[in-house]
């Protein structure tokens, strides 16, 4: 199938998808607030403010500070914005305008002011059914994509056949995908993810070593678990598969792997990862203000832990290491002495 895409969003995670989709000669309509981006990239075929090196065919771009003529010219459309600013991005467009229009959410956090995934948002505010709304996640960096370094994308959606159509416009060299139909599930493990990273770093910014760090990982991928479980997500335990495939015996994918505890792996260690970067300034003493105005990006994890801790008051599931990491953002709890808890916490 040929699809209109459109990207909303001008920040790294954004630019690789773009990167991606005209890598595959796909010509997008690209929605970035920043004026001095869309200059960049209309006359000099880069993004002069994230991942810079990447240099773009400006044939295939259509780039606007307009946001409501990138949707109306697109079908299918491509959120690519920190979880914070959706509702300042694209609250502006009316429900007539998302009519029929198929929604890939790039975006890894909860709406902080509703504590809701974007799917319910975007039902709620433009009426588009959970049929048209698929999610796109990793495990992936956008520095990565830019080098063109092997990467994965899962992409998830109740409809799997679009979902899996959707797919084959991103798979490149550099690029495997993944289907995955849990499209709550691989958003709240995105979500809760970022929260652990950034535990992660402040471990690492208190001089915990590797030792500790790989237990509190593990411990972490099981919290994760528990509150998965509580919204009804299956394939959480790695190493469990239903059968295989009878024509190439291949065994039945255990999302686990990849979506679950590949994403988590790669945010809690790399050091691309702005949540463990921004865990890490807290770690070693810097206040959420300072730590924010030092990274200048946004760390999802942040606002998360606040949005997951107000959530689990109804869900009940036993997350210590995700309410620990809350209190010690939100709480002024030191840190030295939250993760003293931590500790006792971990088995």
């Amino acid at each position: 199938m040929d699809r209109q895409f459109g990207i909303i969003g001008g920040g790294s995670w954004a630019t690789a998808l773009a990167k991606i989709l005209t890598d595959k000669k796909h010509k997008i309509n690209w929605w970035i607030r920043n004026p001095e981006i869309v200059r960049s990239l209309q006359r000099n075929g880069n993004n002069s403010r994230y991942l810079s090196s990447v240099d773009f065919d400006p044939g295939l771009l259509n780039v606007s500070g307009d946001i409501r003529a990138v949707i109306s010219s697109s079908d299918t459309l491509v959120i690519a914005i920190p979880s914070s600013y959706v509702e300042k991005s694209i609250g502006e467009a009316s429900a007539d305008e998302w009519t029929n229009k198929k929604v890939i959410s790039a975006v890894k956090g909860l709406l902080p002011e509703r504590n809701v995934l974007l799917n319910y948002y975007l039902q709620e505010q433009f009426d588009i059914p959970l049929e048209n709304y698929f999610a796109v996640l990793g495990p992936c960096h956008a520095e990565e994509v830019a080098a063109e370094k092997l990467s994965y994308l899962t992409f998830s959606g109740i409809d799997i056949v679009t979902s899996s159509e959707i797919a084959t416009h991103f798979n490149t060299e550099y690029i495997n995908t993944i289907i995955n139909p849990d499209i709550l599930g691989v958003q709240y493990a995105a979500v809760l993810k970022n929260i652990y990273a950034l535990g992660a770093g402040i471990a690492h910014g208190l001089d915990y070593g590797d030792n500790f760090l790989s237990v509190f990982i593990a411990n972490s991928a099981d919290e994760m678990a528990s509150f998965l479980r509580k919204f009804g997500v299956g394939h959480i335990v790695v190493g469990e598969h239903e059968g295989e495939d009878p024509y190439n015996h291949r065994k039945t994918p255990n999302y686990a792997a990849s979506v679950y505890l590949g994403d988590l792996l790669v945010t809690c260690y790399s050091l691309f990862s702005r949540n463990r970067t921004f865990g890490s300034m807290i770690g070693k003493g810097y206040s959420v203000k300072a730590a924010q105005l030092e990274l200048n990006m946004v760390a999802e994890g942040y606002n998360a832990s606040k949005c997951i801790y107000n959530i689990n008051r109804s869900v009940n599931a036993a997350i210590p290491i995700a309410e620990t990491v809350y209190r010690i953002l939100w709480e002024n709890v030191n840190a030295a002495v939250g993760f003293k808890h931590i500790e006792q916490c971990l088995v």
